[in-house]
Formats: structure tokens, sequence, C-alpha cells
């Protein structure tokens, strides 16, 4: 009773349900909701932490930044999420919210395409300053073992990197990036007689267009770093992954190169292995491996995920009558 009172509370003002809502649509900093809403910072962080000790919010620190978003999981996500849907659409002040959070994704979308493409032409070489390719790509290879599959799917392609390593393995290969400068790269590097079943086209991670169920086998190779809303994003990868299928992510492990961010437009600082196997969990996959690979600064991980396969109920036999 007690917590439910220190919840209600810390949601029965009408800013902090601005906030809920606003976190309900994706990961915010202090610096950004102190923006849409239009106020002091001071205020703006007082909210948050009342929301965050009642529960309704999660915080998580990277380097310098603070981010927020609701829980996923546990009784206090299930009312946040309750009390956010209760909030109508048409409200004039969650509208403008809205409309004030839609432009920041907006700049985001901007300085990440700005960025990829002064970098399209020399991407690997930029991925290389970070982490020794060839042994990433040999440790995915191990970790695939000898499988052939019918579909695979690369998602945030890039150069087609991850095509070219794995399309022997694959019957049809397609590689999915936002990026058009990149998808000009990788059409260059896949057009060789090796890479017939390699195709790439123009589409968003968080919604791929595909069916359910339709990869044997998908790759996030070292995309999730980028990704404003990475659960979204493995959700999403969880969606069109087969029964039985593979799911393999290459990222860097959590660290502090804050540069990164500046730099290259790095919007997350790398993962803690709980991070992506939670994510993985809520999706319905299982975590079947995790290997680290330590570079000169940083850490490469690859954790080799899978989706459960389908157990079908046998119909009971037609019971025997006996003639006796």
């Amino acid at each position: 009773m007690d917590q439910l009172i220190t919840v209600l509370r810390a949601a029965g003002e009408p800013n902090r349900l601005r906030i809920l809502a606003l976190c309900a649509a994706g990961d915010l900093t202090v610096s950004e909701i102190t923006r849409i809403l239009g106020q002091s910072q001071p205020g703006v962080s007082r909210h948050l932490k009342l929301l965050c000790d009642a529960g309704l919010l999660e915080r998580y620190q990277e380097g310098s930044w603070a981010f927020f978003h609701l829980p996923t999981g546990g009784e206090n996500a299930r009312i946040a999420r309750f009390l956010v849907d209760q909030i109508e659409d048409d409200d004039t002040y969650v509208s403008r919210d809205r409309s004030r959070f839609a432009d920041i994704r907006q700049e985001r979308a901007m300085r990440s395409d700005q960025y990829f493409r002064e970098n399209a032409a020399r991407w690997d070489r930029v991925r290389a300053l970070h982490v020794d390719e060839a042994e990433v790509e040999q440790t995915l290879l191990n970790m695939l073992g000898t499988t052939l599959v019918e579909a695979l799917l690369d998602i945030g392609t890039g150069t087609g990197r991850m095509l070219q390593v794995l399309s022997s393995r694959a019957r049809e290969a397609i590689g999915v990036d936002q990026s058009r400068d990149m998808l000009s790269v990788a059409r260059t590097n896949l057009a060789e007689a090796d890479y017939q079943n390699c195709t790439v086209r123009q589409a968003d991670m968080y919604d791929l267009p595909f069916g359910e169920k339709s990869f044997d086998l998908v790759v996030l190779h070292m995309v999730l770093h980028f990704a404003d809303r990475p659960h979204d994003v493995v959700r999403e990868a969880a969606r069109v992954l087969r029964p039985g299928g593979q799911f393999f992510v290459v990222d860097f492990a959590r660290h502090e190169m804050e540069a990164l961010r500046d730099e290259h437009a790095h919007r997350r600082l790398g993962f803690r292995a709980s991070d992506v196997e939670d994510w993985a969990t809520g999706a319905g996959l299982d975590s079947v491996e995790i290997r680290n690979l330590p570079g000169n600064q940083l850490t490469v991980s690859i954790w080799k995920l899978s989706r459960p396969a389908e157990i079908h109920e046998l119909e009971p036999a037609p019971s025997r009558q006996s003639n006796l």
C-alpha cells in the first residue's frame, strides 16, 4: 500500500505525467527533456528524481550523459504504461511535447546522416581504428559453425562487409541500411560474382519491411551503439527471426570513451552483457553464448542469441476399440 501511494504521488503532477509520456516514446537526457518542456533544469531534475525514486522511471549513466526511460519489467512498468495510456492523444501539452521530441529526433538523424555521408567511403578504415575486424569476423564465423541457412538478414549493413563474410553461409542474403551513401558503397563492394546471392535495400532498423519469422540468421554488426532505442532494434530483429534461428549482436562492451560521441556520432558508449541479455529475453530469445575480444582501447563483445524452436503437440492417437 505504501509503495502504491508513493507511485501515485509521484505521477500525480502534470509535468511528471508529461515526462512519463515522453520517456514512453524513447530514451531522453535531462537536457532534452528540459528543452521539450521549456522549463528549468533544476525543476526537471527534481521531477525525474521523484519518478525514479517511485520506480516509474529508470536512470542509467553513460559517461557524462544520463538517460531516462520507462522500466521494462515488473509491476511499476505496468503501472507506468497504464498511466501513459490514460493520457488523451489530443492533449495540448502532450501534442506539443511530441512535436518537440520529433524535432530532436530529426536533429539526431541529421547528425548521424551527416557523419555517414562524410565517412561512407572510408567506413571500414574508421572501424579498424577501434577494433581488429579480422579477429571479430573469424570469431563470428567460428560461433556460427558450418551452418548453411536459407535466408540471412544483415541489419545496418553499412559497406556490406558482413554480407561478404557470410554470403557463403546463406542461399539468400539481404542487407538493409538507412543511409543511401552506405548502400551505394555496399552495392559496389558486392558487385563481384561471389556475391550474387546478396542484395541490399534501404530500410529502417526499427521497422523492417519483412514479415515475422522470415530469416534463419540475423546479424547486427557494430550498429547498436548508434541506436536511439537499442532495445527496440533487438525486438524488431527478433520479430523477423524464425524459430530455431540465430541472432548475432556484435558491438562494443561498455566503455567511457566519450570522444566517440562527438567524433563518430555514437549514441551509446557500448553495452553491458546484462543489458543485451535482458532485451533479448524480453523479445523471446535465449542467450546462447557471449565472447569478449579485448582491443587496444575497446572490447568487442559478440552475443549469440537464438529463438526457441516451436514445439508442436502431437494429436493423440485414436483409441482402439476392443472386439472382445
